[in-house]
This record gives C-alpha cells, sequence and structure tokens, in this order.
C-alpha cells in the first residue's frame, strides 16, 4: 500500500512536483510533465519520452544531457494527454524537431499519435518510437508488436546519447529503432501492486507461486508457475531473453548490455543475489557483459517482481551505451556535457487567444456546453456499471475515465464559452480538456472525437442540424483512424460505426435530427450488447480476451449510452435554437434550409 499521500487524485501531480523540487539544477515543470531546465540546444532534436506516473525513475528521472529533454507524465498507469505530450514537446523543441519514445500501449500510442499531429500541423517534425522489448507479450517475428517494458531505459539511454554526440532527427531516429529491435526483456511477479488510496492489490499470485510475464500497469501475468530460488528464477528469465539472441555474426559477436530492473518491492540486495547468478550464466555461455545497471528503474508501484533486459550490442549500440549522461536517475561519467542556456519559459495550455465569433456561434456555444454537462451528468450516473464491465477483462477504470473526461469536456467547454468563444472553438477545448482529465485509449478516442466534430463547426455562424450529423460522423470517423480498431475487435467501434451509419440514413430520409440520433443510438446500443459474444483483439483485456467472454465491450456499451442522452437532449425544447439563417458548409453565402 502506499503510506504516504494527501488525495489520492492528487498524488502523480504531487509527486511530480515534489520531484521538481528536489532536483532544479536538472528539472522545471510544464504543463503536465518536465522539462530540462536548461533551454534544448538551437537546432538539436528534443527527446521527449513519456508514459503514466507509478514508473519512477521512468520517465521523468531520466531527464538531463545525455538521455531526455523533456517527460510528460500521466496518471498512475494512464497515459499523459495529448494536450500534456504536446506542451512538454513545445516547450522542450527548438529547431531540431522532436522524437517522441514511450512504450508500446493503446493508451500511449493514441495520445502521443494526438499531439504528433498537432505538432507536425505547427511545421515540427515529428518521430515516434515506440518501445516494444517485452517477449512475453507476443512472438517474436512481430516485436514491434510487443509491449514496453525496462527495454525502455536502454532504447531512451541510447537515442539520447546520439543527440548528445549530434545526431540531427533521421539519425536519432534510426538509433532508437536499431536500438529497440536488439532489445528483449522478460519478468515475473510474485504479488501485484496496490494504487494510492486502494486498500487492495490489483492482483494476487497464490503463495508459493510466481506470475510470467507480468506488465508494469498492474497487469497479472500470463501464466503461474512454482517459485524458485534466485538463481532459479536468474535461469528462467535469462533463459527466455536469449531464446532471440541473434546469430554472432559480422557486427554482433556476443557483447550485451544487462539490465536487471526491480519493480518496486524486490529491493537492491535481493536484485544483486539474482545478478550474481545472471553474470556468471551470461559469462559460461560466452557474453560479453558491458556497463550493467541494476536497481529500480522501470518500477510498478510497489509491485514484487523484477525483470531482465538485455540489448545485443554492436560498437556503434555500446559506443552510446557507455555514454555520458547526466540525469536525476541516471549518471554515468557525465562531467563537460553540455547543458545548454538557462531555460526562461515552457508552454502554458489555455492562454492562447480566443478567436472572434459571432452572436450566432457564441449561441450554439452555450448550447453546445448544455450537451456536454448532460454527458457528464450521464457519465457520473452511469461510472459504477461502466467500470463493472471494464473489470471483466480489463483494469475497471473505464467508469472513472469516463467521469474525468465528460466532467473536464464541461468545464473545458464552459471555460471558453465563458470567454466568448464560438461553437467550433468551444468543441477543440471541450476535446483537448476531455482527452487530458480522462487519459488512457477512452480518452484519447473521445478527445479526438470531439476535436474532429468541432473541425466542421464555424466561430462564424450558428450550427445548423446537417452540421450536427456531419460532425458526429466527423467524430466517429476520427475514432476509426486514431484508434485503428475495425468491427468485431470488440471497442468502441463497434457500436460507432453502426450508429454512424444509421444516423446518416436516417437523417437523410427524414430531416429529424433528434429522432435520427435516437435511432441510431438504439442501433449502437444493440451493437454494444451483441459485442458480449466475441472475444477482445486490441487494447490490454486482448491479453485476457477470453476472460470478456459473455460481457459488452465497456467502450461500445459507454458510447450508446452517451449517444441515447445526447438523442433526448437534442429532442427537448431547450435544445432548439433560436431561427437564425446558416449558411451551408460549401457556400458561406448561401442560407441552408436545414436549421437545427
Amino acid at each position: 500500500m502506499t503510506y504516504l499521500l494527501n488525495d489520492p487524485a492528487d498524488f502523480a501531480v504531487d509527486a511530480l512536483r515534489g520531484y521538481a523540487a528536489a532536483h532544479p539544477e536538472h528539472v522545471m515543470l510544464a504543463h503536465g510533465g518536465v522539462v530540462r531546465s536548461t533551454d534544448t540546444p538551437v537546432n538539436q532534436p528534443a527527446l521527449v519520452i513519456g508514459g503514466g506516473s507509478g514508473h519512477y525513475p521512468a520517465f521523468a528521472g531520466w531527464i538531463g544531457p545525455g538521455l531526455a529533454h523533456g517527460a510528460p507524465c500521466g496518471n498512475i498507469f494512464s497515459s499523459p494527454s495529448a494536450s500534456q505530450v504536446y506542451s512538454v514537446a513545445r516547450s522542450a523543441e527548438n529547431g531540431g524537431g522532436v522524437l517522441l519514445g514511450f512504450g508500446n500501449y493503446a493508451g500511449d500510442v493514441l495520445h502521443f499519435g494526438q499531439a504528433a499531429e498537432k505538432l507536425r500541423a505547427e511545421g515540427v517534425d515529428v518521430r515516434i518510437i515506440r518501445v516494444s522489448d517485452d517477449i512475453a507479450s507476443g512472438p517474436a517475428e512481430s516485436h514491434r508488436d510487443r509491449r514496453g517494458i525496462a527495454g525502455d531505459l536502454v532504447v531512451f539511454k541510447i537515442a539520447g546519447a546520439a543527440i548528445a554526440a549530434g545526431a540531427d532527427l533521421d539519425e536519432a531516429e534510426r538509433v532508437a529503432w536499431k536500438a529497440n529491435d536488439a532489445t528483449r526483456s522478460f519478468g515475473v511477479a510474485f504479488e501485484g501492486c496496490t494504487l494510492p488510496g486502494a486498500g487492495e492489490a490489483l492482483f494476487h499470485v497464490p503463495d508459493g507461486e510466481m506470475a510470467i510475464g507480468l506488465g508494469i500497469h498492474g497487469e497479472p501475468g500470463i501464466r503461474e508457475v512454482p517459485m524458485g530460488t534466485a538463481a532459479e528464477v536468474a535461469d528462467l528469465l535469462l533463459d527466455g531473453v536469449l531464446e532471440e539472441e541473434p546469430e554472432r555474426s559480422g557486427a554482433y559477436t556476443g557483447r550485451v548490455a544487462v539490465v536487471l530492473n526491480g519493480l518496486g518491492t524486490v529491493k537492491y540486495e535481493e536484485l544483486f543475489v539474482v545478478y550474481a547468478r545472471v553474470a556468471e550464466q551470461l559469462a559460461e555461455k560466452g557474453f560479453t557483459v558491458v556497463g550493467p545497471e541494476v536497481g529500480e528503474h522501470v518500477t510498478s508501484l510497489n509491485m514484487a517482481g523484477l525483470s531482465l533486459s538485455i540489448l545485443f550490442l554492436d560498437r556503434e549500440l555500446e559506443e552510446y551505451w557507455l555514454a555520458p549522461a547526466d540525469a536525476p536517475a541516471f549518471r554515468r561519467a557525465a562531467a563537460g556535457l553540455p547543458a545548454g542556456p538557462p531555460r526562461t519559459e515552457v508552454h502554458t495550455p489555455g492562454e492562447d487567444p480566443i478567436p472572434e465569433a459571432s452572436a450566432e456561434s457564441r449561441n450554439s456555444a452555450a448550447r453546445i456546453v448544455q450537451a456536454l454537462e448532460l454527458l457528464r451528468d450521464t457519465a457520473a450516473e452511469h461510472e459504477e456499471h461502466f467500470g463493472r464491465l471494464d473489470a471483466v477483462a480489463g483494469d475497471g477504470d473505464h467508469g472513472q475515465g469516463m467521469a474525468y473526461g465528460t466532467r473536464g469536456a464541461a468545464a473545458g467547454g464552459h471555460g471558453a464559452a465563458a470567454k466568448g468563444a464560438g461553437a467550433r472553438t468551444v468543441l477543440l477545448h471541450a476535446g483537448d480538456a476531455w482527452a487530458e482529465e480522462a487519459g488512457g485509449t477512452s480518452g484519447a478516442l473521445w478527445g479526438a472525437a470531439l476535436t474532429a466534430a468541432g473541425s466542421v463547426f464555424h466561430d462564424a455562424r450558428a450550427v445548423g442540424a446537417l452540421e450536427v450529423a456531419d460532425a458526429l460522423a466527423a467524430g466517429i470517423d476520427a475514432v476509426v483512424r486514431l484508434g485503428g480498431a475495425r468491427p468485431g475487435d470488440k471497442t468502441m467501434v463497434d457500436a460507432a460505426l453502426p450508429f454512424r451509419d444509421a444516423l446518416a440514413a436516417e437523417f437523410a430520409s427524414t430531416g429529424d435530427l433528434a429522432g435520427s440520433v435516437k435511432k441510431a443510438a438504439a442501433v449502437a446500443r444493440e451493437a454494444a450488447e451483441a459485442t458480449a459474444g466475441i472475444t477482445s483483439r486490441r487494447g490490454r483485456s486482448r491479453i485476457l480476451g477470453e476472460k470478456s467472454l459473455g460481457t459488452p465491450d465497456p467502450g461500445a456499451y459507454s458510447f450508446s449510452v452517451l449517444m441515447d442522452a445526447l438523442g433526448n437532449f437534442l429532442a427537448s425544447p431547450e435544445s432548439t435554437p433560436e431561427a437564425a439563417p446558416k449558411t451551408s458548409p460549401e457556400n458561406p453565402s448561401e442560407t441552408s434550409p436545414d436549421q437545427q
């Protein structure tokens, strides 16, 4: 359990604030994370790494010369939002582009990807590295589809060293992928971790057994085996990673970097006992160990467990692995590394000016805020049920995520409207706030949906029924485009696509927006219920997909519930806009007859 905390909901923020106060010579706070306390040298690529909190020293502990330039940090085991990633990257970037690095988890892929899209739209060159070192999470032939665990340290250390040595963005990206493809990790757990404020661990391992192939977000292992001695555990981990050793020829001659990583409860003396066996076995097998690291590098709060990572070295990778670095949690012969001039500012979200808006668009914005408030209330009402659905094969936080996301969206939209924003800007602010408050996969998807929907609206004119229908379709298209899910994967898409198609057909036939949304929501509910008959193929729950049989997908179900609530809102007299001409999207000078 966590003994020292204030409000459990603020634990990650409080910890990050204390960390920055403890290391002012290395880092300073930015929105949702930290950046170096010195400016990135002009035209040097900025290495921005991140993920959920609860993994310290990953990721904030690796900020400094020879390593990373910034780290967005999400809530416990939850991806930082796109807004947080964007702010940290914008603060760190100084003309050389951005290399975004994170473990290969769905929420991180979505939020970092969304931030990258925004940076690219502003002319910043962005590359993405998804660390995928965990051999337990996929077959060798699909190495880059695996999840990232303690290999994060290896990949980011090498990328940071290459940048410090003068690599441009192309070269840094190449070296980072090379390190990722040469790194393998394997872990075991003896007991699950406990979230701050919780009284029970996320999972328990039976006495006398250990879980093989753990995740670092509180996920249980893929199977349980009898507990072994330290030597037997060492042999199990080593045999696993060495199964994928490349052929010893050419550049690779058996030289390896080794990271033995404690996950929070297994401490240094125990790790050294295990490493003694690892080193002995590597020597007997003809390996040469270069720069071994034994300690806590990528933790999982207080999980009792450990992992072993091996990087199969060539001359280039070895040079970067041994290169100097100076970060609060990782130092190696760092004297003399250039740090750059003192940093003077960081990006702060919400301070950008609000675009001018017409009175008609501001009226529509007010109605959008009312709709967001209804979605907030609906999500709060169903929070417990959404969570129960998610707990079957996931981590049980979907209800909380939907409650947080809708609450943030309503507050973000209200704040923008209070500053005079029009319909487009209000929904864009709501999308950013949903993604930031909710985090995780659903936060990124709903945030992207609201952002895409907002792009259909205008700050210069009122919103009409046709635009609302188009906006709903655009939002769903963004979910499909960003998330990559397809029908049958058991995700929100299984309800969202039938909703989109039913809405388009019904609205084209009747022109009745409220009735069309209600009928489409009923179709979505039926489709969501049908997902009970399939197993999950995407996201964290895919590993335990068989357990989801008989239970609807929580994302699909919650989508249908919110869309039904939206239909009720559109049918209410209060939601009907005042009679005002709406220009058609094709020709702003023409008046459209499809006024909502």
